[in-house]
């Protein structure tokens, strides 16, 4: 109950407390979520469609601009007749998103994850058709012509704007559009990948902003169901199978944990290297629709020196797992797809970076087990893949379990939760944000990527309110009161109107006093009213004492009132009286749990009595 009718507060406590154990309960969600669970069905089926598509795209993409065919056979880009000129063709394709950028959207600038958060976050879960549409088109465009990119940032752009868009066809709040657009993006990432359980931890650990069960099962029905359609359309074996392991010795345990910390320092240094080059570009004295054009030179160089490092180059990640690839040749992707990557990114270049950074991370992985102790070939490079995954992008969990989804391979688990653990330790403290916030914090937004139980959620009422509350009888008189008021004394702001029995029957105000005030000279009758008459048929927020302090606090920024009585729920008499300042005790209580140091239990000195 948020209002209650003065003269009837009795019934309205007796309201209250019947509806008190309908209310309180573990969770918040209601029937409505079955509506979303449907809906998913339908956007999880979409995601894996357009997953379909954007992969032909790119090989079509692939075939025309390096074999000059209009094909769908799958062609690797080094094998091209093109010869030396093929270091242009990466920049026609980065001209052409330059200009899609300009004269389309320029949402489809980047790797796709932070414009989903944005949008999440900022936009009410709005995503522009023209999105939908040109992501996946700009992306093709991009890994076909030789970008060194993967798929998964944006399909999961598209998936999240299918989401949305179907959720913008519907009468949905802004928080059930979220659940709908993360849904799309966790079915577009399982229709990619075949990781239907990283996916749906892809969107608690960056994309929901929340733990709740109304954005929780949307994401999981939609990424079931891609992940049963997948087969359809897709191979539904897993991307990167994979057999190797490692026994489980104190040694191998610290190789573990170093792989960690190096592919943390890695995952800095790459994020590092984005931005700086994304910091030269800006400097150029060059509107940004013509910056994707240097990128595209700098991706046909590389791929003079390496021509293995172009495109989405999955076939680099299995030669890493097997162990197939030269030391040379692993030095060589390692600087030349790290370059080329990071400054064509930097440019505004459309691609995912999920695959990259595989890649990299399998490639450190590779030369740092040449000196950690002896394990299957390509165990490490295993580990330095979802290390380097996980601390770059601050989610440890959807990069152990990213790795185990690919390779099919449940017996790594623990060695890829430590290296992730590591990783993510290294850049939480030696980096302020990751690869995806930095973006968007450069565009005035900060974004918190800790998730805790609103304090709000936890105080009652009564454990916040003033219980010596100062009051005005029901009986007084409109002349007393403006005379109180206007004495000079101290006094509130506000005073609660109760009878007799304590009970409320309004609030009394200083704008009340000068509005009677004001009208005093015109109605003389008013003055001789006692606070009851003229309050009658007032409207009064109230809250109990026994109700969450969070409940009322929504409710008391809903009315813009900054204090409200309090009452017992049975009786309906005033037990006390809660302002603003008064709610401002939870915070400091949650700053003092996070701050405030002690010992609990100290230990007698050794030889003490008693001991």
């Amino acid at each position: 109950m948020t209002t209650s009718t003065l003269g009837t507060p009795g019934q309205d406590a007796e309201a209250g407390t019947r509806e008190l154990p309908a209310r309180l309960g573990d969770f918040t969600t209601d029937r409505r979520v079955i509506l979303l669970m449907a809906i998913a069905v339908f956007v999880g089926t979409a995601g894996v469609g357009a997953a379909f598509v954007l992969l032909r795209l790119i090989t079509l993409c692939t075939n025309i601009a390096y074999y000059g065919r209009f094909s769908l056979e799958n062609l690797s880009i080094s094998g091209t007749p093109l010869g030396w000129t093929a270091v242009f063709v990466p920049v026609i394709g980065c001209l052409i998103i330059g200009l899609m950028a300009r004269f389309g959207s320029e949402k489809i600038r980047g790797h796709g994850i932070p414009e989903a958060m944005e949008a999440i976050l900022i936009g009410k879960s709005r995503i522009n058709p023209k999105v939908a549409v040109l992501k996946p088109l700009s992306s093709a465009i991009s890994i076909g012509s030789g970008g060194p990119f993967g798929a998964e940032g944006p399909i999961i752009m598209t998936g999240g704007a299918i989401g949305s868009l179907v959720a913008q066809m519907i009468h949905l709040s802004a928080n059930e559009r979220k659940a709908l657009l993360v849904a799309g993006a966790a079915a577009g990432m399982t229709a990619v990948f075949g990781t239907p359980i990283a996916a749906v931890l892809l969107a608690i650990e960056l994309l929901l902003f929340e733990w709740k069960p109304r954005s929780f099962l949307p994401v999981v029905v939609a990424a079931s169901v891609a992940a049963a359609e997948r087969g359809l359309l897709l191979d539904p074996t897993p991307l990167f199978g994979f057999t190797g392991q490692m026994a489980l010795t104190f040694p191998g345990f610290l190789g573990w944990v170093l792989m960690g910390i190096v592919a943390g320092l890695g995952s800095g240094i790459l994020t590092a290297m984005v931005y700086a080059s994304e910091d030269f570009f800006h400097r150029l004295p060059l509107h940004w629709m013509w910056w994707p054009l240097f990128g595209g030179l700098a991706i046909g160089i590389g791929g003079l020196f390496d021509p293995s490092a172009l495109g989405v180059g999955y076939d680099n990640i299995r030669h890493l797992l097997s162990g197939e690839m030269a030391v040379k040749a692993v030095i060589l992707l390692l600087v030349v797809k790290s370059l080329i990557w990071s400054i064509s990114l930097g440019s505004g270049t459309s691609g995912g970076v999920l695959a990259p950074l595989m890649m990299l991370g399998g490639a450190l992985g590779t030369l740092a087990g040449l000196v950690l102790p002896q394990a299957d070939p390509g165990f490490w490079a295993l580990l330095g893949m979802a290390a380097m995954m996980g601390g770059t992008m601050r989610a440890p969990l959807t990069a152990t379990l990213f790795a185990v989804e690919l390779t099919g391979n449940l017996g790594v688990l623990l060695p890829l939760l430590t290296a992730c653990g590591m990783a993510y330790a290294t850049t939480v403290l030696t980096m302020k944000r990751s690869i995806l916030t930095e973006k968007i914090a450069r565009r005035g937004h900060h974004i918190s990527g800790e998730y805790h139980t609103d304090p709000f959620d936890l105080a009652r009422v009564a454990d916040l309110m003033v219980r010596e509350v100062d009051t005005l009888p029901a009986a007084m008189t409109v002349a007393r009161a403006v005379a109180f008021f206007t004495s000079g004394e101290p006094c509130h702001k506000s005073y609660p109107v109760v009878d007799a029995e304590r009970r409320v029957v309004g609030m009394v105000s200083r704008a009340h006093i000068l509005d009677w005030s004001m009208h005093a000279s015109e109605d003389d009758d008013i003055q001789s009213l006692s606070l009851q008459e003229i309050l009658e048929g007032q409207d009064l927020e109230i809250g109990f004492a026994d109700e969450l302090a969070g409940a009322l606090a929504d409710r008391m920024a809903i009315a813009d009132i900054g204090r409200v009585p309090v009452l017992d729920r049975q009786s309906g008499s005033l037990v006390g009286l809660i302002a603003r300042k008064d709610l401002l005790q939870v915070r400091a209580h949650r700053r003092a749990e996070e701050h405030d140091r002690g010992v609990m239990i100290r230990l007698r000195a050794r030889g003490a009595r008693g001991i």
